[in-house]
């Protein structure tokens, strides 16, 4: 499994951004998958998942700004982010596994991208 990230970049505070995730290499079509985020200097984060089944979760910090949708034809994630804070600066990576969890934790993810870099500005 291979997993491209995409869309990140450099934007003022209030403004959007939409991530995009590309997995090839799928083995079957149950994943669950799910960003991630790590700001310098802290702990990777899980802020957003979606299953196969369509149920998704959401950290409290993006709860309400960003969602969470996938492509299945093009076996693509996404992350739609509005509403962008200074706060929300930090390296994004999407994740993947299979199975039929919902799930913020990072050791229920086996498969990751290289990450894309967000900064907002104030």
């Amino acid at each position: 499994v291979q997993l491209v990230e995409s869309g990140g970049g450099s934007v003022q505070a209030g403004d959007s951004l939409r991530l995009s995730c590309v997995a090839t290499g799928l083995s079957y079509s149950w994943p669950y998958m799910g960003w991630f985020r790590q700001p310098p200097g802290k702990e990777r984060e899980g802020i957003a998942c979606l299953n196969s089944d369509g149920r998704t979760a959401y950290a409290d910090s993006v709860k309400g700004r960003f969602t969470i949708s996938k492509d299945n034809a093009k076996n693509t994630l996404y992350l739609q982010m509005n509403s962008l804070k200074p706060e929300d600066t930090a390296a994004y990576y999407c994740a993947l596994d299979y199975g039929d969890r919902v799930s913020l934790d990072y050791v229920h993810f086996s498969y990751w991208g290289q990450g894309t870099q967000v900064t907002v500005s104030s």
